[in-house]
């Protein structure tokens, strides 16, 4: 877990009775995952560790030095021991020879694997030589936000001299990369006292020659900038001070509820995009000060920032004191194409001949005054961390420009890193998209057997989910376990009574802040009973109709209201019965509600059409086994109509079926994600039966 403390200064949680016995790479790997543990010290993926380490030669048998460093696209706070690449140093460093300058470094990069220890299949990062020629055994790259403050400060150099003296020394920007390790070694040699370097506009070295020291340096060297900023800053306002108040926390969800589907639809024609907002104090600060506008419109300085979040984000047009939403609304398609035009002009401007072709054009930070932050990406990690990597620029440009004069990158050197053709590379390698990566989904009834299996459908094919249901203790345990196994960022759960219009109307705006909307709706909440008709009373009736038919259409309906709001079209999939096609004796207010879902369903099928809203029906049949609607007195009741007892009803129904084979949730499962998928694209107003086989259900 990362370390949120409210204290100032890092805290040192090296621990010597851990450490002893430690090899030098296990030393390595605790003292990066110590320092990856605190935001502050670094943000996700940001920075790397490094240990140079004597290893036997699997060949020869002799004694050789041997780099373990941070591989490409690792994260030091969650490393763990094959995240680490491995090198002969004596091919680095011959490696020298074959380097042809400046103009040819980014070559370097594939001489790398011919370096590789020990047939170590992590791929090297393109910071290995920053690390390799730094004539020290151990060495510490991280982006602290105190010290990036310093780096992006117009007077860096000398701000450096007078917080850490010689101690510390200072390089100008460079690109990270072949000649940049070149420096570092130089810088070394030249100052063999100094135990770091800032790196302007980027960040921090630190190093040493045991793993302890280079740790407690690096700490130190941080903490010593913390209290250097306390002490020039403590009577000055951030930012120029307030412009606009915060909303309060209610009014701040309810804008962002309405403002984040109709943002994700305006991103999401290429790839759906999934949302996360932040309204912690430090963006609060932001964006209600005088500066944010000029500040933001300076853009990121550390490379690992706007790689994250592009090199600036789109401001919104928004009006705390007078908040006017249909008004935002109906402008800020305007603002987000102005942001994609000026996108495309910066990337003319900077282009190359072998520049890679333009990418999404589309803001990643969205920042509205008096409200907070809004982010989008490919996915929710992805859309949260974006976030996170704004944080550290928030703090960055508070520190310069309390200090000194803020500078974010030149654009010509921002857009060659975020279109450098190495960067483009690592683009290219990665996996393809889940089938649904980017979607989100609510599924009510989601604690249940047939609404958790769904659930957990959606989630292995890379979709957000969020779990709606009224037993708030199942609903915590379902919530818990698929969290557990697909990871906290992507699960959320609400507590909703599906026949209460603003319960439902209020986990959809939980939705649309938490994920940024919605591209697939399972009703699948339900109940059943069994009674005669004379026996059936009016109360029974009503509930059965009042969950099993007005509940989906409120839910239907709120649906709509999003997905047209986002108008890129969407899936919903209503969980019925056979029940619903097929009378059943004895049942008959559980039976005419299915059927009612179903005619609702053909009805919203036909308006949906002309959206892009798909509206599809899978038909379930004696599904037992999980099934919550199975328990209590419904499975004594069905059990006590066909003359058999609690053991004996699934038998029973797998030898009604033409099939002869029982139903269970993960088979319901299946079709929900077929009529969520894109191989169901060209499908509405169908009826998937997943019943083993009814001859009375037969559609046709």
């Amino acid at each position: 877990m990362l370390k949120k403390s409210p204290v100032s200064r890092l805290e040192n949680l090296w621990d010597d009775s851990e450490a002893v016995g430690m090899s030098e790479p296990e030393k390595l790997l605790y003292r990066s995952n110590l320092l990856g543990s605190d935001k502050r010290v670094t943000n996700y993926g940001g920075g790397n560790t490094s240990a140079k380490v004597v290893e036997r030669d699997p060949l020869t048998g002799d004694e050789v030095e041997v780099l373990w460093v941070k591989g490409s696209g690792g994260d030091i706070g969650t490393i763990r021991m094959d995240g680490f690449a491995t090198l002969y140093m004596d091919k680095l460093e011959a490696l020298k020879g074959l380097y042809r300058g400046p103009e040819h470094e980014d070559e370097m990069v594939g001489y790398l694997p011919h370096c590789t220890f020990n047939l170590n299949t992590r791929a090297a990062s393109i910071d290995t030589p920053l690390h390799a020629f730094v004539p020290r055994r151990h060495v510490d790259h991280v982006h602290p936000d105190a010290i990036i403050a310093i780096a992006a400060s117009a007077n860096s150099k000398e701000l450096t001299q007078e917080i850490f003296g010689d101690e510390i020394g200072w390089l100008p920007w460079k690109r990270p990369g072949y000649e940049l390790g070149l420096w570092l070694e130089k810088f070394c040699r030249k100052n063999p006292e100094a135990k770091g370097v800032v790196l302007e506009s980027h960040g921090l070295f630190t190093w040493a020659d045991e793993a302890k020291v280079c740790y407690e340096t690096t700490l130190r060297i941080i903490n010593r900038a913390i209290a250097w900023f306390e002490e020039k800053t403590a009577d000055t306002a951030a930012f120029g001070g307030e412009k606009h108040p915060s909303l309060p926390p209610e009014e701040r969800r309810r804008i962002a509820a309405a403002l984040m589907p109709a943002i994700r639809g305006m991103i999401s024609e290429d790839q759906h995009k999934v949302g996360h907002f932040d309204d912690q104090n430090a963006v609060l600060e932001f964006v209600g000060s005088h500066q944010m506008e000029a500040l933001a419109a300076l853009g990121t300085s550390c490379p690992d920032h706007f790689l994250r979040t592009k090199i600036r984000p789109l401001v919104v047009d928004f009006d705390p004191a007078s908040p006017d939403i249909a008004d935002t609304l109906d402008r800020l398609r305007g603002m987000v194409e102005s942001y994609r035009v000026d996108y495309a002009a910066y990337y003319d401007r900077c282009r190359h001949d072998d520049s890679p072709a333009m990418r999404d054009p589309n803001a990643v930070v969205y920042l509205v005054p008096g409200v907070g932050m809004i982010t989008f990406a490919k996915d929710k990690p992805t859309a949260r961390i974006s976030g996170e990597f704004y944080v550290n620029a928030i703090n960055v440009m508070r520190g310069a420009s309390a200090v000194s004069e803020y500078r974010g990158l030149p654009e010509q050197e921002a857009f060659d890193i975020e279109y450098w053709l190495l960067e483009e590379a690592k683009l290219q390698r990665m996996p393809a998209p889940k089938s649904l990566a980017g979607r989100v989904a609510i599924v009510t009834g989601g604690a249940g057997g047939i609404g958790s299996a769904t659930a957990e459908r959606y989630l292995r094919e890379g979709a957000c989910v969020v779990l709606a249901d009224i037993d708030a203790e199942a609903l915590s345990a379902t919530r818990e376990n698929l969290a557990g196994r697909f990871g906290p960022d992507v699960v959320r759960a609400v507590e909703v009574n599906v026949t209460s219009e603003e319960a439902v109307a209020a986990a959809y705006a939980d939705m649309a802040v938490e994920f940024g909307g919605v591209d697939i709706v399972v009703s699948n909440a339900g109940i059943a009973s069994s009674a005669p008709v004379e026996d059936t009373t009016l109360e029974l009736w009503n509930r059965n109709m009042s969950i099993l038919s007005t509940g989906y259409f409120l839910v239907a309906r709120e649906a709509f209201r999003m997905l047209k709001a986002q108008g890129i079209g969407g899936s919903m999939v209503f969980v019925a019965s056979k029940n619903g096609l097929a009378a059943s004796p004895g049942a008959s207010a559980y039976c005419t509600a299915k059927a009612s879902e179903i005619h609702l369903a053909r009805c919203l099928a036909l308006e949906g059409a002309p959206e892009g809203i798909r509206v599809n029906v899978v038909n379930p049949d004696a599904v037992l086994r999980g099934s919550r609607i199975w328990q209590g007195d419904w499975l004594d009741q069905r059990a006590s109509t066909y003359g058999t007892d609690k053991e004996g009803l699934e038998e029973m129904y797998r030898q009604r079926s033409l099939l002869k084979r029982s139903v269970l949730p993960e088979d319901i499962a299946e079709a929900c994600y077929f009529f969520a998928a894109d191989t169901s694209a060209k499908s509405t107003g169908n009826i998937i039966n997943v019943d083993a086989g009814n001859v009375q259900a037969f559609t046709r």
